[in-house]
């Protein structure tokens, strides 16, 4: 067993700030970098990241940078950017990391430009890091409470994610291994679509019932998705699958959750996106993803209706009007 000491999280949103915290209750030495100067001045002078996670007390010990170079020199780099951001980050980064440093990838979503998981760009990029994914059902606030989560650390350097999971495993923040990129990439990925979707239904008052089909027809699309590239069926059914995306549809803490609710109660896209400072990956993801699913011909019905509401403009009630009415096939 080795224990990476000296952890730097890349990202100062609500996730990389959780992350943070939770690595410095584990007795790591954390360094966060954020972009946002306000962010890095409110963490090391009120212990409180004031602008993306409000409220909460960080550890004492848990430190702030602007400063890539400074963060790049650690012994495992958590890279907790959103996912449209992972290139520019990655490349920024490029020229600072050591090539033996592990970089554990915890966005979830698809690169709109080119539609390569978040793995394959960062590959792109730093081609000798040895990579790691962090995924699985877990909101930031209550990581950052020290309350009990479940994630996957998926790759395909098995003593390198061992290490990982001896470093940032602890009773309240349990890590399960696997050598499934892509079944972990895609679940975190899929799933912010469908809770938008889910998001939509709770926000037309459309009841339980429509939501618990609409999770359970939306596992069987991620599934689908995941096997055209070669992900594994068990991996979509466990923590960064479905669990993931249980959680993500059943609360409006939910960013993409929340995002549909007001799409469902008659707010316009831009309206909403305009309002927010945190990122909704699959407000980004699904119309990638409905474009590789309409190349690759797999069928994913729900998350084509997503991304008709998202980003062309369809009506909300007719959609999903559409969707109730298809013609009725076996489930299998």
């Amino acid at each position: 067993m080795a224990i990476y000491n000296k952890i730097s999280v890349i990202g100062g949103g609500a996730w990389g700030t959780a992350l943070a915290a939770m690595s410095a209750r584990a007795g790591r030495d954390v360094l966060l970098w954020a972009r946002e100067e306000a962010v890095v001045t409110s963490l090391n002078t009120t212990q409180e990241n004031k602008d993306f996670l409000p409220d909460i007390a960080l550890p004492k010990s848990l430190k702030a940078t602007g400063s890539l170079k400074e963060a790049a020199a650690a012994d495992l780099v958590l890279m907790v950017v959103p996912a449209q951001f992972v290139r520019s980050v990655a490349l920024e980064l490029k020229g600072h990391l050591k090539d033996s440093t592990p970089l554990v990838l915890c966005a979830k979503g698809i690169e709109q430009i080119s539609g390569k998981l978040i793995n394959d760009v960062v590959t792109e990029i730093l081609p000798k890091s040895p990579l790691v994914v962090l995924s699985g059902p877990t909101f930031a606030r209550e990581v950052a409470l020290g309350l009990p989560s479940a994630v996957t650390i998926a790759s395909r350097y098995q003593k390198i994610a061992e290490n990982v999971a001896d470093t940032l495993g602890q009773p309240t923040f349990r890590p399960y291994l696997s050598r499934d990129v892509i079944g972990a990439e895609v679940g975190g990925a899929v799933k912010n679509v469908l809770a938008v979707g889910c998001g939509i239904v709770a926000g037309l008052g459309l009841g339980d019932n429509a939501r618990a089909a609409l999770i359970t027809r939306g596992l069987a699309e991620m599934i689908r998705f995941g096997e055209a590239f070669g992900a594994k069926r068990e991996t979509m059914m466990g923590l960064c699958g479905l669990g993931d995306l249980i959680l993500t549809c059943s609360s409006p803490q939910s960013r993409n959750m929340s995002l549909g609710m007001a799409l469902g109660q008659g707010k316009a896209v831009a309206e909403i996106m305009s309002g927010r400072i945190s990122v909704a990956e699959g407000y980004h993801t699904a119309s990638i993803l409905a474009e590789i699913a309409q190349r690759e011909n797999i069928e994913m019905p729900i998350a084509g209706a997503v991304n008709d509401i998202l980003h062309k403009g369809g009506n909300v009630k007719k959609i999903v009007q559409d969707l109730m009415n298809r013609p009725y096939v076996s489930e299998l």
